[in-house]
């Protein structure tokens, strides 16, 4: 029930970034729901892998690496799901940020 929850939030989070930031787009809620599942998942497969590769460079640069990676889990993302597009980079780094926070906002306000 927990992740059925975290979903649905990450697609209302989708959904309203879609909305307030230009150059991010999405077709519907229930597109929103496939993003959120496919980033998901994405987190779950490709991002240890990513992580594993690029670990000295995240190492020289303290962790700060991982927001690059997490820009390209994003961009990946919007290639995989028809109705989710995002103009640049930049503006997956921007929406991953945003997303990271608002998502575990959430959770910290669930766990209370």
């Amino acid at each position: 029930m927990k992740t059925l929850i975290s979903i649905f939030f990450t697609a209302v989070f989708v959904v309203l970034l879609a909305y307030f930031m230009p150059g991010v787009r999405v077709n519907s809620f229930f597109t929103a729901i496939i993003v959120a599942l496919v980033l998901g998942l994405l987190n779950i497969f490709i991002k240890p892998i990513l992580v594993l590769f690029t670990l000295p460079v995240t190492i020289f640069t303290l962790g700060l690496f991982l927001l690059v990676i997490n820009a390209i889990i994003v961009l990946l993302c919007a290639q995989l799901v028809d109705g989710f597009e995002i103009a640049d980079f930049w503006r997956a780094l921007l929406f991953s940020l945003v997303l990271s926070f608002c998502q575990s906002l959430v959770a910290s306000l669930s766990e209370k």
